[in-house]
């Protein structure tokens, strides 16, 4: 299902539309007449404020007939080109940031109708390693952000903070007979702060993708993942059609671990680019909101793994 902002932008597209071609149509040549008519019962008696009035397109006509193209290009880009997003938590620390504006190439992985995201154009599948946006299974009014670990045919371990993958024979032949452990390389003990914890930053190496993580070795391993049928304890074979989707903050993010697997058609697009970056480090007694930022990180702008 499309979000109600998509849906708004759709729907005042083809009202302003509508509105601005039956002015055009029908009304604009009625006022027309009505001032020819006019001008030749006053002749050279007609003045200028009577011209404006009888030729004057209604308020309304006019409004529409000044937003329609600016509508209708924001919807053609946000609906099948890019789309912008803010990080609103921490799942994906250390890529991404809570203040990130990101923008999801929406064509990545296929062109769809934006308000019943019914697939128009095949154009690609989500891909082991990338970061992409989807529609939680269990509400998909709400968007989640996250990495692409398994696709379809995969069998995911994941024990003791460590992954292994055995992919689809048919994908790949050269792996699909074992598990392949996820190589992951120390990059920093206790490097990086989450939630005001020290955690480690290790660099992972998801089967060819590099990207890094972090590993909160406080926390021990957990209990409530989601236990698929006919699966062992931890284990997840990824269905046709469906992705296993995995916060790079390991410990900090309820992902396909916890709720399972994300159908192909819940995906919005690829994330490709952070194109602003805003600190929020207000404390609760400062006289500005703590939504209001406290700087920019211009370190952070570009594109990302």
């Amino acid at each position: 299902m499309a979000s109600i902002f998509a849906i708004f932008l759709v729907f005042l597209s083809v009202v302003s539309g509508l509105i601005w071609l039956l002015d055009a149509k029908v009304f604009a040549p009625k006022r027309q007449l009505a001032f020819e008519s006019a001008q030749k019962q006053l002749g050279e008696g007609m003045t200028e404020e009577v011209k404006e009035k009888l030729l004057r397109q209604p308020f309304l006509a006019e409004t529409a007939q000044s937003i329609f193209p600016v509508v209708l290009a924001i919807t053609i880009f946000r609906s099948f080109i890019y789309e912008p997003f803010q990080i609103p938590s921490g799942s994906m620390k250390p890529t991404l940031l809570v203040g990130d504006f990101i923008l999801v190439e929406k064509f990545a992985y296929g062109i769809k109708d934006p308000v019943t995201r019914n697939e128009l154009v095949a154009t690609g599948k989500p891909q082991r390693g990338d970061v992409a946006v989807f529609k939680y299974p269990l509400d998909p009014m709400v968007d989640y952000i996250k990495r692409v670990v398994g696709v379809p045919g995969d069998i995911i371990y994941y024990k003791n903070k460590t992954l292994f993958i055995k992919p689809s024979c048919e994908r790949e032949p050269d792996k699909c007979d074992r598990y392949n452990q996820v190589n992951m390389e120390l990059l920093s003990k206790n490097g990086f702060t989450d939630n005001d914890t020290p955690v480690d930053v290790l660099k992972e190496d998801l089967l060819g993708t590099e990207h890094n993580i972090l590993i909160n070795n406080e926390i021990k391993n957990h209990f409530n993942y989601y236990q698929q049928s006919a699966m062992p304890k931890d284990h997840w074979r990824v269905p046709e059609g469906h992705y296993f989707m995995m916060g790079d903050n390991r410990d900090n993010s309820g992902d396909s671990r916890y709720w399972g697997f994300v159908p192909e058609e819940n995906f919005v697009g690829r994330a490709v680019f952070i194109w602003t970056s805003f600190e929020f480090e207000r404390q609760p007694e400062d006289w500005l909101p703590t939504w209001v930022p406290t700087g920019v990180r211009f370190e952070r702008l570009g594109s990302f793994e």
